[in-house]
């Protein structure tokens, strides 16, 4: 079988433009690769669909278990950090402080953990089919954001149920451009953490480490500011995404207040750069993806 450079050179002399060329299984180029991604795009959107469908059928309660075991983890927390520990002292409605974060760091924590794992889960798939490996990420991300809608409205009941009950305000339609950013910080994360996950297997063992450091750094059990009082170290955790989605679905929800325009800057720009930023940085590993599986 003749090498892509052999079948370059074979054209040239025949006087033929072999630039819409490139390797079969390797990278073509970014315009090439995102029009491919475009045009499987009802499969990517099936996929995830049909994932999120079924991803608890094997269970007695299927797909209930999207909002009992948020629930549960949010009620054990509350044990913990509120009756034990008592540092809802100060917090007006820790219950649906409690709750909020909670069910928003679940879907960054599944992004590292599954992330991780995304392309080798899918290794059949990678040796049968030639297509743009990117897909595989987006339609985990999106099989995630279709059950994320589910908890979503299932904490927006919640909150309103338990006392002191937060009660719907004008506000809470804003929820979806902070839902839709955090979607697009979960997909960079998805991005980075697939390509690293596949050609080092060791990292997922890291994935329960970096969770537990992001779910005590984003204040999702307890409010940041009262525990750290350094300045400087205050305000690098607050340029973290999850942090700025949290504390902006608590200010709509729970305050009924528009987030400062700080908070929309620094969480539009990481929805932006980290979902560009992870889709380069995993495009440049597509020659990699099957050829290391055979």
């Amino acid at each position: 079988m003749k090498s892509y450079s052999e079948v370059a050179r074979a054209l040239e002399a025949r006087g033929q433009d072999p630039s819409g060329l490139f390797p079969f299984g390797g990278m073509p180029p970014l315009p090439e690769y995102l029009r491919q991604l475009w045009d499987r795009r009802h499969f990517i959107w099936y996929d995830s669909r049909r994932r999120a469908a079924t991803q608890n059928t094997r269970n007695i309660l299927g797909n209930l278990w999207l909002v009992i075991r948020p629930m549960m983890d949010a009620a054990f927390y509350y044990l913990i950090f509120a009756v034990l520990l008592e540092v809802d002292r100060g917090i007006e409605n820790f219950p649906a402080f409690l709750v909020i974060g909670i069910l928003m760091f679940q879907a960054t924590s599944s992004a590292f953990s599954s992330g991780a794992n995304t392309m080798r889960g899918a290794k059949s798939m990678l040796r049968a089919f030639s297509f743009p490996r990117a897909a595989i990420p987006i339609s985990n991300v999106l099989q995630s954001g279709l059950t994320a809608v589910i908890t979503t409205a299932a904490m927006c009941v919640a909150i309103m149920l338990v006392p002191p009950h937060a009660l719907p305000q004008v506000t809470w339609p804003l929820l979806i451009p902070i839902f839709l950013m955090h979607l697009l910080v979960n997909l960079g994360i998805t991005f980075i953490t697939a390509r690293i996950g596949f050609h080092f297997p060791d990292m997922t063992n890291l994935m329960s480490i970096i969770s537990r450091m992001l779910r005590y750094g984003s204040g999702v059990m307890f409010p940041i500011e009262r525990f750290v009082s350094d300045p400087t170290i205050r305000e690098i955790v607050m340029l973290n995404p999850l942090f700025r989605v949290i504390d902006m679905s608590r200010t709509v929800l729970i305050d009924g207040a528009v987030p400062d325009m700080k908070s929309w800057l620094i969480l539009g720009a990481w929805a932006v750069l980290l979902p560009l930023g992870g889709f380069i940085f995993f495009w440049r590993g597509e020659e990699s993806y099957g050829r290391e599986l055979r």
